[in-house]
Parts: C-alpha cells; sequence; structure tokens
C-alpha cells in the first residue's frame, strides 16, 4: 500500500502562498474540479473523487486525525464510470457527505502542493510527499517541514482532519 506523508492547513493568505507555491514548482499549474463523495465506511476513510463524466477514482486511505504532518496509506482504482460507481457504492454503504472543490495543483520535487478553494469553506494548502520505498516517515516529515516554512504555513493554521469532518463533523 502506498504512502504519503500529509498536512492540510488554512491558507492565511492565499494569494501570497499560491505565489510562493509557482515559485518552488517544477511544472506549470494544473486547475482540477474535483467532487469527492464519501461513503459511510467502519474505518478509515473512502470515496469517490469525480474528476469528468468519464474519469473517477475510487480512494480508501487511513490517515490519522493529528495536525501537522502524518501518514496516509492509499488505494486508489480509477473508474471510467464515476456516476454508476458513485450510485452503487451509496446504495450499498451510504453517503456520508461530498466535497466540492477547485484545486490548483504544483508539484514541488515528489511534493504535490494543492492549493484548494473548498465550496463553503474558503481557502486550504495540502501537501503530498509522495514517499519511495525506500524513503522513512522522517524523511518524508523533514520535507513537509521545509515546504510549510518556504510556503509560510503556521502550526496554528493546521488542520488534523479532512475536508469532510469540517462539512459534516466526525464520524
Amino acid at each position: 500500500m502506498p504512502t504519503n506523508i500529509e498536512i492540510k492547513a488554512k491558507a492565511r493568505d492565499p494569494q501570497r502562498q499560491e505565489q510562493l507555491a509557482k515559485e518552488i514548482s517544477i511544472e506549470p499549474v494544473v486547475v482540477l474540479d474535483q467532487a469527492d463523495t464519501f461513503f459511510i465506511v467502519p474505518s478509515g476513510r473512502l470515496k469517490l473523487r469525480e474528476l469528468a463524466p468519464d474519469h473517477g477514482e475510487l480512494i480508501q486511505y487511513e490517515r490519522p486525525d493529528i495536525a501537522g504532518p502524518k501518514s496516509s496509506h492509499y488505494t486508489i482504482l480509477s473508474t471510467d464510470q464515476p456516476a454508476i460507481l458513485r450510485n452503487l457504492l451509496g446504495a450499498a454503504l451510504g453517503v456520508r457527505g461530498e466535497v466540492r472543490k477547485r484545486r490548483r495543483l504544483y508539484r514541488a520535487g515528489q511534493t504535490r502542493i494543492h492549493i484548494d478553494e473548498v465550496l463553503g469553506l474558503g481557502m486550504f494548502l495540502e501537501l503530498e510527499i509522495v514517499l519511495r520505498a525506500d524513503q522513512s516517515l522522517d524523511e518524508g516529515e523533514a520535507i513537509a517541514r521545509q515546504i510549510m516554512d518556504r510556503l509560510e504555513i503556521q502550526e496554528e493554521d493546521l488542520i488534523d482532519g479532512a475536508y469532510i469532518d469540517l462539512i459534516c463533523g466526525r464520524s
């Protein structure tokens, strides 16, 4: 199961922080409109991310709800029928809620930097450090801390859960 080190934070100064992300990015920005439907599951989180009518990703992940860098273990399955899969899983498991966002994706080395405008919540930053098989969690956390400094993310800006928790509360 692949592992990321992640942080999520409220954007203190979205325009400045996006400019800082552009400065360290190795690729041009990619803009993504995403609708994430979260399903009711006994452990971890299960969401269907719809990117287009014919492209989606079913993502199951386990991540502790703590502020600051944390490990996330995940599995992703691509689908070309996201609406059918959403309806099927909704009927079988129940829907917890939905998160809609416009994501601006930057890449800095092995780190994905997300500037997220979340409908009903506001602006956020998310870092995903995609660990290589030979890297430790500590190495990933050190990378996260370095990029947090570069993007001027402060400890009090950090969020301990997922966007769905901010919308629906903890389950």
